[in-house]
């Protein structure tokens, strides 16, 4: 793992309107690393990635890769290698597995890259079951196997970060255990990974490290293993009465 920082955000904050969502948060993801965003449900967790993402105004400080954003947006961030999964996933159901992937790949297609059949041999290789599926249309695809989907879509971009927001929702506890172990794996692709989710038992088993947010503002951070030794954690987020979490 590197010391440099991929992306680094200072102070930075979230308004709706007269509504502070995101507070003053200071956040960041080192090359080759896994970082987790937990917290409580209104919590500002998808807001935060939306808005480092450029799809939501923001104040304050954003760096990529050492360079500062002045403002962010989809598009610099897409050419700097930032690759989103949004909660919903966001595939077309009517088109193949196939054809998702080649759509994940546009971007650099339009740039004058011709190795999308390459590409798309590699996330097969990280999701065999999609190999299987590849003719199958999108929607009759299962729960696991549509996350899988849109993280192959968003690797066919060759992103240096990914961003996940909520890759858990929906999925059966033994599913979520599958799919979090992908993502630990995308670190030995040369991704880095920066992992909003709501299961926070399974995400600072696969995470490095972890930031807690609690009503906009970082609660606590630190090591993923510390915090999953932490009293205030294991009270507050991994208490036995989730289910979903004690088994994942």
């Amino acid at each position: 793992m590197s010391e440099k920082n991929l992306l680094q955000l200072r102070g930075f904050s979230v308004s709706y309107g007269p509504v502070e969502a995101i507070h003053q948060v200071d956040l960041d993801v080192r090359a080759g690393e896994i970082v987790t965003v937990i917290g409580p449900n209104g919590a500002g967790k998808t807001t935060l990635l939306s808005a480092a993402m450029g799809l939501l105004p923001s104040k304050g400080e954003v760096r990529f890769d050492e360079a500062r954003i002045a403002r962010p947006s989809v598009e610099a961030m897409v050419a700097r290698g930032v690759s989103l999964v949004p909660e919903k996933r966001e595939l077309f159901g009517e088109m193949s597995v196939e054809d998702n992937l080649l759509l994940g790949g546009f971007s650099l297609w339009r740039k004058g890259q011709r190795d999308q059949s390459q590409r798309m041999e590699e996330v097969f290789s990280i999701f065999p079951r999609l190999k299987e599926r590849r003719a199958q249309m999108a929607s009759t695809l299962s729960g696991g196997e549509r996350q899988m989907l849109a993280i192959g879509r968003a690797l066919m971009a060759k992103p240096r970060l990914l961003m996940l927001d909520e890759p858990s929702l929906g999925l059966a506890p033994l599913i979520v255990r599958e799919v979090l172990q992908v993502v630990a794996s995308l670190r030995n692709h040369g991704v880095s990974v920066l992992l909003v989710e709501q299961n926070a038992r399974a995400a600072l088993k696969v995470a490095d490290r972890a930031y807690v947010l609690e009503m906009g503002a970082v609660a606590l951070t630190g090591a993923a293993r510390d915090l999953l030794n932490d009293r205030r954690i294991i009270d507050t987020y991994l208490g036995m009465g989730n289910k979903a979490q004690a088994v994942a």
